[in-house]
């Protein structure tokens, strides 16, 4: 299989597992927030401007928006499950939804932050420049981009890159998918060079809950 056409795949069946699996009680399974990702939030919220607009994307059944629904922020929460969308507005009927995948986001100049928690394991390596230009794209003039890469054990990953690889997957290292499913693993070092390609500079970092956690501020010059 070409590796364009596995790819391709690979997300129809994602849509449908979030569609069909994950959204029946993700609540209940992974509602709670971690306290990582509490802090990181509260800290990239005090670096917006009151009552600023603030892109959820891949915001699933909108596990965060409890941190941000007290304050007079405008949100969009944008995701490709419709029906975890279906469960944020049943929660939050006052915020704004759109069916839209990470890379097919086109808005520009519109958002004072971004933030894309917990979702950044699914965007495959190829896609990754175009996700984060993206991003910039849509934030206004300095505005902050807060998400998170999801840290995986590097014995684990060497594992299943050889199995995929024996399976006769397209596979690159750092994803992993022999068991069916899929997730992708960054070497810190490469998330740096796309931020910094995509016109962010960091402004906070840190590591919890199993995950690198990436304040950005967007800076003028960008990679086109």
């Amino acid at each position: 299989m070409e590796r364009i056409t596995w790819l391709a795949e690979k997300r129809r069946l994602a849509e449908k597992r979030y569609d069909t699996i994950f959204s029946i009680d993700y609540d209940q399974k992974r509602g709670a927030i971690d306290e990582s990702h509490r802090r990181s939030l509260l800290r990239f919220l005090a670096l917006l401007r009151p009552q600023g607009t603030i892109l959820d994307a891949a915001c699933g059944t909108g596990k965060y928006w409890s941190l941000i629904s007290s304050q007079n922020y405008k949100l969009l929460g944008i995701d490709q499950s419709q029906e975890m969308l279906a469960k944020a507005v049943t929660k939050y009927p006052n915020f704004r939804t759109q069916k839209l995948g990470l890379q097919e986001i086109s808005f520009s100049n519109v958002f004072d932050g971004i933030i894309c928690i917990d979702a950044m394991e699914n965007v495959f390596p190829d896609d990754w420049p175009l996700v984060l230009k993206n991003f910039k794209r849509a934030l206004t003039t300095a505005g902050y981009l807060y998400f998170t890469v999801e840290i995986a054990n590097d014995e684990e990953i060497s594992e299943d890159y050889q199995k995929s690889k024996n399976m006769g997957l397209p596979i690159v290292r750092g994803e992993v998918a022999a068991t069916g499913g899929y997730h992708y693993y960054p070497e810190t070092i490469q998330v740096y060079e796309w931020l910094v390609q995509a016109g962010f500079s960091i402004e906070y970092e840190e590591i919890g809950d199993g995950y690198h956690h990436l304040i950005a501020k967007a800076v003028n010059q960008q990679a086109e």
